[in-house]
């Protein structure tokens, strides 16, 4: 009898790899937050893959770069401390573009590690042959990758042989999770997540960075829907308005664009409630850090390095 396996898998890169993508596509379904946007991705999200016998948790981080701000540091050290915690490190990178300055921090960040360390090339369905077998002499000779794997996330192409090689080396262990389960992740953080990606979407123009959502209150009905209440918090008046948009069409919406995704991930209705706040030190609230899964004494402690 197949024995079964179980481990955990981190996804490190640069902002705007693909690493939300790829967790998506091999989950077989979106657990994590897409946007064009650098930096979508705010905290570490358990991603739990099934194949075969084997249960592998993709743990989705926050790209790695350069950051200066409290809640940017704060991001890094949630992508670090995911790639310490795990069994091995994917590390994605975009091949269908120069590799941004933040490649060398990473390739720098996993030289040293005992872990398997597995190379993603992703978008190369837009790459000639040529220029993919360069890059990855370049990379390979950058850092000790124990395999390549070459994949379009978006277009789920090459997935498959990624899968298998997971499945394999993860160890040999019970599941953690019952089998259709996609993600371990509160179903608030998750419902704030999708509004977060919903107000990135429509106003990426205006504040992508300046708001945070949080779920405040989730009620179960007796016809079994769900009342759900969400607090934007932006940092100035200015923001409100532009988040509420022209006689509240903005919010409208959102609101309702995030309602549809939530009732296809929960299975149920959705009454959804949006109110947005001025706050405007959110952004250094140990409070807000701790709504978003990130760990603020982590994030101190980084400024002061």
């Amino acid at each position: 009898m197949t024995e079964n396996r179980f481990g955990f898998i981190a996804v490190i890169g640069p902002p705007n790899a693909g690493k939300s993508t790829l967790s998506n596509a091999l989950v077989g379904q979106k657990v994590a937050i897409v946007t064009h946007k650098a930096q979508t991705t705010r905290a570490r999200l358990r991603a739990v893959m099934m194949h075969e016998q084997s249960q592998v948790v993709l743990v989705d981080t926050p790209g790695i770069f350069s950051g200066v701000k409290k809640l940017d540091k704060a991001m890094v050290q949630e992508a670090w401390s995911g790639a310490e915690e795990a069994d091995a490190v994917l590390v994605v990178l975009d091949a269908s573009c120069a590799l941004p300055a933040e490649t060398e921090l990473v390739l720098a960040g996993v030289k040293n590690t005992s872990k398997p360390v597995i190379l993603v090339l992703n978008k190369v369905d837009a790459v000639k042959r040529e220029k993919l077998l360069e890059l990855t002499q370049q990379l390979n000779e950058a850092a000790n990758f124990a395999d390549t794997f070459m994949v379009s996330a978006l277009k789920e192409t090459g997935l498959e042989e990624l899968k298998s090689y997971l499945a394999q080396l993860v160890p040999e262990g019970p599941w953690h999770y019952s089998e259709d389960m996609a993600a371990d992740v509160p179903s608030l953080f998750l419902a704030a997540e999708v509004t977060r990606e919903k107000l990135f979407l429509r106003l990426h123009q205006e504040l992508p960075y300046a708001l945070t959502v949080e779920t405040e209150s989730w009620k179960r009905q007796k016809d079994g829907s769900v009342r759900l209440e969400q607090v934007i918090f932006v940092r100035r008046d200015s923001q409100k308005a532009i988040v509420l948009g022209k006689r509240g069409q903005s919010i409208r919406e959102i609101g309702s664009q995030a309602r549809l995704e939530m009732e296809d991930i929960f299975g149920h209705k959705v009454h959804l409630f949006l109110f947005v706040k001025v706050r405007d030190n959110w952004i250094d609230d140990p409070e807000r850090y701790r709504m978003m899964g990130i760990d603020y004494a982590g994030a101190v402690n980084a400024m002061e390095r």
